[in-house]
């Protein structure tokens, strides 16, 4: 994926991937994209005296990240090494971080683990190719999961080398530290990589670190979006070098095969390849239609936690889908796609906001005040605490308004997604790509439209990512209620949908009218039905109430 510059030593070498052309120099630590490194190229041969540091002003940015020197300077004076303390220190230590008790002093000494004096919070570093010290993975033990530090792109993995005899052209990667103390404890006879930001995304900056491997093993676990995360990074580091351990229950994560006595080393003799040829057969596909058989419920995608009635009928929200939103002008459609996409975000599903209609700081403002619950503009005091908490989520905003040409879309959305590992993907709304004027024809309009679909629906597949299109409804008259040939367009958005989802707003009607969210199509059970939506103006929120427990929505099977 990354070219280097030539020459014996490996430091001064600067790293370029070909795919987006980002540019990462290990000797100054500057990174950034091909036009940066284009103007810089230039004015180094115009003026020869043009320094790194004169490359500062051009990325914006200090040649080393002094948050992470600062908590490392920090660390050195509230922290202490792991292996410093006794062994039966060490071992109550990972017992109480629910971590695989290893014994071998130096293999704990490799991961280089601090903990403070309370004993409460574990730092292991992360480092880049040359060794350098890029962030950190922060364990908390009354807290689940794992921190890292940058939050975002970070440039550092951990590395845990077996020694001299063993395979460096090989690595096993695994998404979090448990996974790898686990292996590390065993004979594997292969070198172990964990991932900065575990199954979340794939930064640029760690490419070079694992261009050395000719084989990579990813072992994930059976959680929910392993596969899905697998084939992505695949795509990134080399489909054709890439192995994955299927994730079946008698291959659970690494951690858990250790604690049910397994023989790890056979598990991942047994990794097959993710890649395929362009034509296969069932043999290839037999474990994974197996892995879907065994893991029905996680296969079925991430579960809402604001609208339970939409797992009941869609089950979930997974990869690969394309998703038609429409409803009545006015109906709510963006409010109602921003938090059901917040919703999805909360639980790490990154995702691209691309809102041709409405300027991203207002986007935003609705994003937050929905997280937050209730009304900023009143709580003025609070936006600081929520706006930490909002900045943390896997968010991104397209920085498009008005018109724009399906090309230009494409290219932001495909860079999102080779870059931020993008697994969601809001389009409001398309009519914003078609050039609509009063005097275009409708086939032009229409063809337009399908170019748009198809583009949409091409990229939905290939690359394994949600896509959510918001789309007018034609014309009708105001008593009629909307249907899938409602849509406005041909019919090619409704036949490539696989989710249709339309808002009727019955209260354009009547005085006692309701509205609620109709599930018109869904491909993948079969299941319709209807969501009931009330509006809370104070927290702009269309979610279930807690306290109502029978708004399941109704659920019908499809004649």
């Amino acid at each position: 994926m990354c070219v280097a510059q030539q020459g014996r030593s490996p430091v001064g070498r600067m790293y370029i991937n070909k795919v987006t052309g980002f540019f990462l120099c290990h000797q100054c630590r500057h990174s950034g994209t091909w036009d940066i490194l284009v103007r810089f190229l230039v004015e180094r041969k115009k003026n020869k005296s043009f320094s790194a540091k004169d490359l500062d002003i051009l990325t914006k940015e200090t040649t080393v990240d002094k948050k992470v020197d600062a908590l490392w300077k920090q660390l050195q004076k509230t922290t202490q090494l792991l292996t410093s303390l006794p062994d039966d220190a060490v071992r109550n230590i990972l017992r109480n971080f629910k971590l695989p008790i290893v014994s071998q002093r130096a293999t704990i000494e490799q991961f280089n683990i601090r903990t403070n004096d309370a004993k409460s919070v574990l730092y292991i570093p992360l480092h880049n190719i040359e060794g350098q010290r890029m962030g950190f993975k922060i364990l908390k033990i009354d807290v689940d999961g794992e921190e890292t530090f940058p939050a975002v792109g970070c440039g550092g993995i951990i590395c845990f080398h077996r020694g001299k005899n063993v395979k460096e052209e090989a690595a096993v990667i695994v998404a979090g530290v448990a996974d790898a103390l686990a292996l590390a404890s065993c004979k594997t006879n292969l070198q172990i990589v964990c991932l900065p930001h575990g199954l979340t995304s794939l930064p640029q900056q760690i490419l070079p670190s694992l261009e050395r491997f000719t084989k990579l093993i990813l072992w994930f676990g059976n959680d929910i979006g392993a596969w899905d995360a697998a084939r992505n990074f695949a795509k990134k580091l080399g489909e054709n070098r890439c192995y994955f351990v299927r994730p079946i229950e008698n291959h659970a994560s690494p951690v858990v095969a250790l604690l049910e006595n397994q023989d790890l080393k056979s598990i991942i003799s047994g990794a097959q390849p993710i890649w395929h040829q362009a034509i296969t057969t069932f043999s290839s596909l037999r474990q994974d239609v197996l892995s879907d058989l065994q893991n029905n419920d996680k296969v079925q995608g991430v579960k809402w936690t604001r609208y339970p009635a939409l797992n009941r009928i869609l089950k979930g929200h997974r990869r690969g889908e394309f998703t038609v939103l429409t409803g009545p002008t006015g109906s709510g459609k963006t409010t109602f796609m921003s938090e059901y996409s917040l919703d999805l975000a909360m639980q790490g599903v990154n995702t691209l906001w691309g809102s041709f209609e409405i300027r991203n700081a207002r986007l935003a403002r609705t994003l937050l005040q929905q997280m937050a619950g209730i009304p900023l503009d009143a709580n003025l005091d609070q936006f600081d605490m929520w706006a930490d908490k909002f900045e943390c989520l896997p968010l991104y905003f397209m920085t498009f308004h008005g018109q724009q040409s399906i090309k230009v879309v494409m290219e932001a959305v495909e860079h999102a997604a080779y870059v931020h590992d993008i697994a969601h993907v809001i389009i409001d709304n398309v009519q914003f790509m078609m050039g609509i004027s009063e005097d275009a024809a409708h086939i032009d309009r229409f063809w337009k439209q399908d170019a748009i679909i198809a583009s949409f629906r091409e990229f939905a597949t290939k690359k394994n990512c949600h896509v959510t299109l918001v789309i007018h409804p034609r014309k009708e008259r105001d008593m009629e209620d909307l249907t899938i040939n409602s849509v406005f367009g041909g019919a090619k958005a409704t036949q490539e949908a696989d989710n249709i989802l339309i808002i009727q707003d019955k209260r354009l009607t009547s005085v006692r009218g309701k509205k609620y969210l109709q599930v018109a199509k869904n491909r993948y059970s079969g299941d319709l039905g209807i969501v009931p939506l009330e509006f809370d103006k104070g927290s702009l929120s269309y979610g279930q109430k807690k306290k109502k427990t029978n708004d399941e929505g109704s659920v019908q099977n499809p004649t």
